[in-house]
């Protein structure tokens, strides 16, 4: 590391109602990777957006090389040096890889000359890359491949990336990390955002905190403990979730033989899907995005049909049944997207508890709504699952990813499931609130409630599941006790080691 690269002062920006970023001042230094830590509303997002040109800043200064970096949109932080790979992909799914990058140009050269530096650029970095493949039949690892090659392409002097690893198993993980080892290694600095302490401890060089806004220290990731880290990010103690280890009941989930095609022109179908599930049982289920999980929900949660006698619950068959009629019975289910999916952007957070909560929780009666009863539902998971928000008349989109998310699970667990099925419980969400989520489905299982955690997140399998199986290209491998696993078994599942092929429980 040489010299300053981005110099930020006073940073600050206000929102009706709340300061997301409080007179925030960092340096990143050339060829350093910082880290950029915070529990969920802490101001990450602004303060990245302001750098990127996303946001306009109140008050405060940024400086690039030492002179003035006022970025009035991102097209000028582009060209300053500034790129940046988002959590979420911005690809079209009917385009090559070759066009996907030519609409993230300013000015690009002919689709051969533009192939060939693809080429010649992700195999220098390890990352290869057919450029002629349509994005639609890529994995998430090589999607999120298009993104940084489309970066690299702009000679980033500064590469600003948001929950990187989310999507990847833990082999691309160490391919990701070894190309932007090699980055820093010229002179690229990289702003890294995660809630994988570990991965920040074994990858940056420092690590800024932020808390409400607010600069609240630095470290040195390799010489702080992943506890530590948590615990500067939300200002307390940090809760560790702790199982009862109570013994299994009685099978109330049989799946056999489920294959569905997959509503999306490019999904994952389902193909001759076999497990069992029983009552206090947490089953964990992993692998890279896009190889079912989505379509594994929607045949469980009820929005796509199957055969009947391919899903059962205590023996009866449930295939044909809808999600209201599976949700009578006791079978819940929170889907992964979070806006749109598993809650309405423009609806209050009590007509979201609603949506869901109705049947259950007894929100209706002889067609008239209980409006007072939805609103004290609705106020009661935004207690019990510490949900920052003014309170449940606000809407869901006005929620931070992180606290949304929070009231989503909260709003499926307080119904008291006989089975619950959670697909990404944690993404994005920060650690305290993390333990918190991962604390409450131990409490469920405890209580007899059978759980399906469906993760990209290893360690979240790990912490809570007492079986893990793998999702690759539609189908499970076979389920394996958690403990004694290791993680070069668990990439090899996500990766499609189909020796240990499916299941016939």
């Amino acid at each position: 590391m040489t010299g300053t690269l981005l110099k930020i002062e006073g940073l600050t920006k206000a929102y009706p109602g709340v300061v997301a970023n409080d007179q925030v001042s960092f340096e990143i230094n050339e060829g350093e990777t910082h880290a950029l830590l915070g529990e969920n509303g802490a101001g990450k997002s602004t303060l990245v957006k302001m750098i990127y040109g996303l946001v306009k800043p109140d008050s405060g200064t940024m400086q690039m090389h030492g002179t003035p970096f006022t970025p009035a949109e991102p097209r000028a932080a582009r060209a300053a040096g500034v790129a940046m790979v988002f959590q979420h992909f911005s690809l079209f799914d009917a385009l090559n890889v070759a066009e996907n990058i030519a609409l993230g140009m300013e000015n690009p050269p002919a689709m051969r000359d533009l192939a060939e530096k693809i080429r010649t650029v992700s195999e220098a970095y390890g990352l290869p890359l057919d450029p002629f493949r349509t994005v639609g039949d890529l994995s998430a690892g090589e999607r999120q491949r298009v993104e940084i090659i489309r970066c690299l392409l702009q000679d980033p002097k500064l590469l600003i990336m948001d929950e990187p690893t989310s999507v990847l198993t833990p082999q691309e993980v160490e391919i990701l990390f070894e190309t932007l080892r090699k980055l820093t290694a010229e002179g690229v600095a990289i702003l890294y955002i995660s809630h994988k302490l570990e991965e920040i401890r074994a990858l940056c060089d420092a690590a800024t905190i932020l808390r409400l806004g607010k600069n609240v220290g630095t470290c040195v990731p390799a010489e702080t403990s992943a506890r530590d880290m948590a615990e500067l990010m939300v200002g307390s103690e940090l809760q560790t979730p702790k199982s009862a280890g109570a013994a299994l009941g009685e099978v109330v989930l049989d799946i056999a033989g489920l294959s569905m095609p997959s509503p999306s022109a490019f999904g994952t179908a389902l193909r001759n899907i076999h497990l069992r599930l029983r009552a206090g049982e947490v089953l964990g289920i992993g692998g890279v995005a896009g190889n079912g999980q989505d379509e594994l929900l929607l045949a469980l949660s009820g929005e796509q049909r199957c055969a009947a006698s391919a899903i059962k619950f205590k023996g009866a068959p449930i295939g044909q049944l809808s999600p209201n009629a599976r949700r009578a019975l006791g079978l819940l289910t929170a889907p992964e997207e979070r806006l749109g999916h598993a809650a309405a952007p423009n609806m209050s957070l009590t007509e979201n508890a609603l949506l869901t909560g109705n049947l259950r929780k007894k929100l209706s009666q002889n067609g008239f709504l209980n409006w007072s009863k939805a609103r004290n539902f609705a106020s009661e998971i935004i207690e019990k699952f510490d949900v920052r928000t003014p309170g449940p008349d606000n809407a869901a989109r006005s929620l931070s990813g992180g606290n949304l998310q929070k009231f989503v699970i909260g709003r499926e667990v307080l119904q008291e499931p006989e089975v619950l099925v959670v697909n990404q419980p944690t993404w994005g969400v920060d650690a305290s609130a993390a333990a918190a989520i991962r604390q409450a489905i131990l409490d469920l299982a405890a209580g007899g409630t059978a759980v399906i955690v469906i993760s990209q997140d290893l360690d979240e399998l790990m912490e809570v599941a007492d079986n893990f199986a793998a999702l690759n290209e539609g189908r499970l491998t076979e389920v394996r006790p958690t403990q004694g696993l290791t993680i070069e078994e668990i990439g090899l599942m996500m990766g499609g080691a189909h020796g240990m092929e499916v299941a016939h429980v």
